[in-house]
């Protein structure tokens, strides 16, 4: 019986050595968050101790969860640990696996066209976002560019729509060479 999971697809390299690069980005995010643990550590002790916060956390830490969960997301979904509800899918591919891979290769292309919609409506807030040199915080206090996550918005929805495809083509790859 064939495995349904798009985690079969683990191990096997991606196109153009683009599962290294998002394994990369995968650790890139995983270090982040340890950085992350850190600073909040290090905000809640001088906090505590010394009465003196570490400035800027709140906004740092705020601006990194969605930076930190775009990085990952490409790799998430190719080593098979997006989250889905699978139960037609599987019983699909088992007994009809012709349908079962079609329909998730359909699932897979239309994960491709949401990420897709999601780059092209973040590009312009990216781009405003450096024109204008948005920022949070308060001016005196402690300021962050918002362009570095929103340009991680970008670079994780474009790697994600490419990982849905090179998913949805080995699903019809799969589907095709059934007898």
């Amino acid at each position: 019986m064939p495995d349904p999971r798009p985690s079969d697809t683990y191990g096997r390299p991606q196109p153009f050595g683009f599962d290294r690069f998002t394994a990369w980005l995968n650790a890139i995010g995983t270090v982040w968050i340890f950085a992350l643990m850190v600073l909040i550590n290090s905000d809640i002790v001088g906090r505590s101790f010394f009465n003196a916060p570490v400035r800027g956390t709140t906004e740092l830490v705020a601006l990194s969860i969605v930076g930190i969960v775009f990085l990952q997301l490409p790799n998430t979904l190719w080593v098979g640990r997006f989250t889905r509800a699978d139960a037609l899918i599987s019983i699909l591919i088992a007994r009809r696996p012709r349908l079962g891979y079609a329909l998730q290769a359909l699932y897979h292309m239309a994960g491709a066209v949401l990420l897709a919609i999601i780059f092209q409506a973040s590009l312009p807030r990216f781009i405003e976002a450096v024109e204008i040199g948005d920022y949070v915080g308060a001016i005196g206090d402690f300021t962050a560019p918002t362009w570095p996550v929103k340009f991680l918005i970008l670079l994780g929805s474009a790697c994600t729509s490419l990982t849905f495809l090179f998913l949805a083509w080995s699903d019809l790859q799969r589907m095709r060479s059934l007898p």
